[in-house]
């Protein structure tokens, strides 16, 4: 990336590291531009509020206050202000105090107190709305007058700019945003329920549930028109039973509708106060749009680090995903498969992917919207394979295919470096070996998690040793079985397996396999076997915080080796988030900010030194 100017200097990092332009251990606010200490409460709350009351909820930088901090008074009767609030929004950008609506408070570590401080803030101020967020965990109040006294009550939500608080909740599919930070919302989502729910406190217990509430949004969004009013939905005052009755409802459609995914005896076990909280915060989003895997994060913050790390499962970000796909550019009526497909993050795009050509296909010959509907469910059902071992994950993605584009028949719950013969029957009929045009993968990897066994690790070569030959001083394969051998390296043999003849396949893998000696080998083996068509170098962040692995992003094409023959070549510096995993921003010349990610553009850079067709 060239160097930024000093207009173009980095600017905020929401909830994340500073960029350039900043001093160590500072980032620049969202809302001041001022350089402030990356404290935990500045980084993963004030900035993530303030972006989320920008570009969420429409209000104007102009009309709210971060630095220098307004203040409210500790008594009615002091003339000096003493309480300093994180964030307040104005009626306009007059910032005086009677024309403050919204005070932020992120101090305070719990809901009792955050609450305490909101209230007095709320006596002390011309502002009739407050917000407590510490990061993980939120809180709206209103106040009102009754009889000259001053009563507080939560609200669902905060209203947008412009809307009146009456309105909260009551959303046209048209009306719903999308947004780039989904993964606080499943934070917040997380922590209070973990915190509140009654004999549901595990992640592995929460995130079935979670996943279930979060279909039955994603099926109110594919379900309503632009101008039908969600069922989705918390409006102001409203009977928590209610909600709780309007989300089983959907549920029950969405079982009715996709019965060979989610069985009969499957509910919604959230109770009717905290299934409230869940929707009040999701209501206003369009996940369906959302720029990243939406079902991916929410797995990802609900089962935890532990259960991750141990199975391998790190899903990739949607930006990587859709520059794979960009650059394998799949076609209608090529046969795509995913055979570590986690929540089905690259079959998703994928399959959007190739329906964009359906449709341009359809508006020259002047298709009727069922014809083009009809042809969609031919491609995702007939074109596209996954397979997942992890049950809940199969279900999960099957779920969300059958939601977007009814592809659920495509995806199997098995372990796909079994051997075929192993499969089940029913799979094995649908996938077989050498049969398909586009791979797309991340499979698990991990120095701590070994494939064993016999009649699995016969099948590769990969699962055997390598010896050094005296006469060249190159590694050649032995017929001596290893005791054991890593996932990775072994789903490589098997993706080239899965691919025809001149197939094309995109692989994340740890950057080690191709800059270590100790896997020259491998690197050997496969520059015998195929074309390595391009490399793709990842930043260290690219799945941080989970795990530190550096990663690359690998295409091949199954065909002979030519020696001599151009390898693409790239190095990613910003992959559009920090080591938190939150967006990194930079100001332009013109004043506007853009998120600082390199990865689209490898897509073009690809295209125009390796052509259109490869």
């Amino acid at each position: 990336m060239p160097a930024m100017s000093e207009a173009e200097e980095a600017v905020a990092v929401v909830e994340g590291e500073s960029a350039e332009g900043t001093r160590s251990g500072y980032i620049r606010d969202y809302i001041s531009r001022d350089e402030v200490r990356a404290t935990p409460e500045e980084v993963d709350a004030v900035q993530v509020f303030a972006r989320r009351l920008v570009e969420d909820l429409g209000y104007k930088r102009d009309q709210i206050q971060t630095r220098p901090q307004f203040r409210v008074r500790r008594t009615p009767s002091d003339e000096k202000k003493g309480f300093p609030v994180d964030i307040a929004v104005f009626e306009d950008k007059r910032r005086d105090d009677e024309r403050v609506q919204i005070v932020v408070e992120c101090k305070r570590p719990n809901r009792t107190e955050g609450r305490r401080q909101l209230e007095l803030y709320l006596t002390m101020s011309h502002a009739d709305l407050a917000a407590w967020f510490n990061g993980d965990e939120h809180l709206y109040l209103r106040k009102r007058y009754s009889d000259g006294e001053i009563l507080f009550e939560e609200i669902p939500a905060l209203p947008r700019r412009g809307q009146r608080v009456e309105d909260i909740g009551r959303y046209r599919r048209k009306d719903l945003r999308t947004t780039q930070a989904l993964r606080p919302v499943f934070r917040d989502l997380r922590n209070h329920l973990a915190g509140n729910l009654t004999g549901i406190t595990r992640d592995q217990m929460l995130a079935p549930q979670m996943i279930n509430v979060l279909f039955c949004k994603v099926f109110d969004e594919m379900d309503k028109g632009p101008d039908e009013y969600v069922d989705f939905r918390h409006g102001l005052g409203e009977d928590p039973d209610i909600i709780h009755q309007r989300l089983l409802d959907l549920f029950a459609l969405v079982k009715d509708r996709y019965g060979d995914i989610f069985s009969p005896s499957e509910g919604i076990e959230i109770d009717p106060l905290n299934l409230a909280y869940m929707v009040g915060e999701l209501q206003n989003y369009a996940i369906t749009e959302a720029s990243r895997d939406a079902i991916g994060d929410a797995f990802e913050v609900f089962i935890g680090p532990t259960l991750r790390g141990e199975e391998g499962q790190f899903f990739t970000p949607r930006n990587v995903v859709h520059m794979m796909v960009d650059v394998l550019a799949p076609k209608p009526k090529e046969r795509i498969i995913d055979p570590a497909c986690g929540s089905g993050g690259f079959l998703i795009v994928a399959l959007e992917y190739v329906w964009r050509s359906v449709e341009k296909k359809a508006k020259k010959r002047g298709w009727t919207d069922e014809r083009v509907a009809l042809e969609r469910r031919y491609v995702a059902s007939q074109f596209f394979r996954g397979i997942e071992k992890d049950r809940f994950l199969a279900k999960v993605t099957k779920a969300y295919m059958a939601i977007v584009g009814d592809g659920r028949a495509g995806v199997y719950c098995d372990n796909s470096l079994l051997p075929p013969q192993s499969w089940d029957p029913t799979m094995a009929k649908k996938i077989t070996l050498g049969s398909f045009d586009v791979l797309l993968t991340n499979p698990p990897f991990g120095s701590k998690i070994k494939v064993k066994g016999k009649e699995l690790l016969e099948q590769y070569e990969l699962g055997h040793q390598f010896v050094r030959d005296k006469a060249s001083g190159r590694k050649r394969l032995s017929g001596t079985r290893l005791d054991s051998q890593m996932p990775q390296l072994l789903f490589i043999e098997r993706c080239l397996q899965l691919l025809k003849p001149g197939g094309r396949m995109g692989i994340v893998l740890p950057e080690s396999i191709l800059g270590m000696p100790t896997y020259r080998h491998v690197v050997q083996w496969l520059r015998e076997r195929c074309r390595i068509v391009g490399v793709v170098s990842m930043p260290e962040e690219l799945f941080q915080p989970h795990t530190h692995a550096k990663t690359c992003v690998v295409f091949i094409k199954n065909e002979p080796p030519a020696p001599g023959e151009d390898i693409f070549m790239s190095v990613v510096e910003w992959c559009g988030h920090d080591s938190r995993g939150n967006p990194t921003m930079r100001r332009k010349a013109d004043g506007s900010e853009e998120l600082l990610d390199d990865v689209p553009g490898v897509a073009d850079e690809f295209r125009q030194l390796m052509g259109d067709s490869w």
